[in-house]
């Protein structure tokens, strides 16, 4: 069964829309671990729209299960990283205008900045991933630069009519044993649903899955811990809700 990352920034955005301090993230993710998350997952934006400094040092000092750091490659988050020291650092590509992260980040055309992004982070003891889309080429570049894991943009697939969600499994599919053929851990995320997880939580070889909005949005409803414990009973029953 894959490991689930809870991606908790939405809490923080509900915060930011007031601009006060409740809902706190943190106690989100002290919820999160009691529902079962195996671990945290934070964005520290440059425009820090959503998480801030505060909420990523409190997370670093709390979370129990680790924290999964994703970041752009820009030397301050870079560095800040580099000092807290998450257990996993997921580089992801960045545009101040997006509401959410479009697309994978661009190994190939990032060359030196991303390799020296990937370089600073490891060299302070951090895993590091990268989002990429599934993308041979991009896959291909990634195992080059010595990564741990690739984390594969599953926006397409997620978003894909019914008609057209088979072939678009079925590249994630072929991703994801080029992936394990060249020696990187499986990741996957964006836009994965109680509806739509199960396929891609049953690809061989899966290692992590990373899920935000889908739970936060449930958890309105049903309260965080029991949003989380759904859906890892959910990921691990193989069966749709």
């Amino acid at each position: 069964m894959p490991l689930l990352g809870v991606n908790i920034d939405h809490v923080a955005t509900i915060r930011q829309a007031r601009r006060t301090i409740e809902p706190d993230p943190v106690w989100a993710a002290a919820l999160a671990e009691l529902g079962g998350a195996d671990s945290i997952t934070v964005h520290l934006r440059e425009d820090r729209r959503h998480i801030q400094d505060r909420d990523l040092r409190l997370l670093c000092e709390t979370v129990h299960s680790g924290i999964n750091l994703e970041l752009a490659c820009e030397d301050e988050v870079v560095g800040i990283a580099c000092e807290l020291k998450p257990l996993q650092a997921t580089l992801v590509p960045e545009k101040r205008e997006e509401v959410t992260t479009e697309g994978g980040l661009d190994v190939l055309g990032g060359g030196k900045r991303v390799a020296e992004a990937v370089r600073r982070m490891q060299d302070a003891g951090i895993v590091v991933s990268l989002f990429i889309d599934p993308d041979p080429r991009q896959i291909e570049a990634s195992c080059k630069l010595g990564v741990t894991a690739v984390e594969l943009h599953t926006g397409r697939y997620a978003d894909a009519p019914s008609a057209t969600r088979p072939q678009e499994l079925e590249t994630l599919q072929q991703a994801s044993q080029l992936v394990l053929e060249q020696g990187m851990r499986l990741h996957a995320g964006h836009g994965l649903t109680y509806r739509n997880v199960i396929p891609v939580a049953t690809i061989p070889g899966m290692y992590e899955l990373n899920i935000g909005h889908s739970i936060v949005s449930r958890a309105v409803l049903v309260g965080f811990q029991q949003a989380v414990r759904e859906m890892k009973e959910l990921i691990s029953s193989g069966t749709p809700a």
